[in-house]
């Protein structure tokens, strides 16, 4: 394959060992689910193929491929909850903490209704 095209690069340097556990996680599930095509999954996970792994059909590699990119999307979703709940409670707690520009708030609604019908008797 010529140099230019080359596409499985990794984009984020400081990533590829984290990406090359996953893959072996991920490799050693499938083997462990009992798929008969795995069996030749299991030698090259076991290092008996010397990290060739020419002779594992493609449908067990994208197998391994696509059970990656599910768990980076889960990782990814996780950490987009996570960020959102942090920013709701900092805004939620900036908002307890402003003052309420000369608001009083009641807890009766039958007053509030009264404040809003009638404001000339409050």
């Amino acid at each position: 394959m010529a140099q230019g095209q080359k596409r499985n690069t990794v984009l984020v340097p400081q990533a590829a060992q984290a990406l090359e556990q996953l893959k072996y996680e991920v490799s050693n599930e499938i083997i462990n689910s009992g798929d008969p095509q795995a069996q030749q999954l299991q030698q090259w996970y076991s290092g008996q193929t010397g990290g060739y792994g020419g002779d594992i059909p493609s449908r067990v590699w994208g197998a391994v491929g696509g059970h990656m990119v599910r768990r980076m999307i889960a990782a990814a979703e996780q950490s987009l909850i996570s960020q959102t709940a942090q920013q709701v409670q900092t805004s939620f707690r900036q908002s307890l903490q402003q003052p309420t520009g000369g608001q009083q708030f009641t807890a009766n609604p039958r007053q509030i209704d009264e404040q809003q019908l009638h404001p000339q008797n409050v």
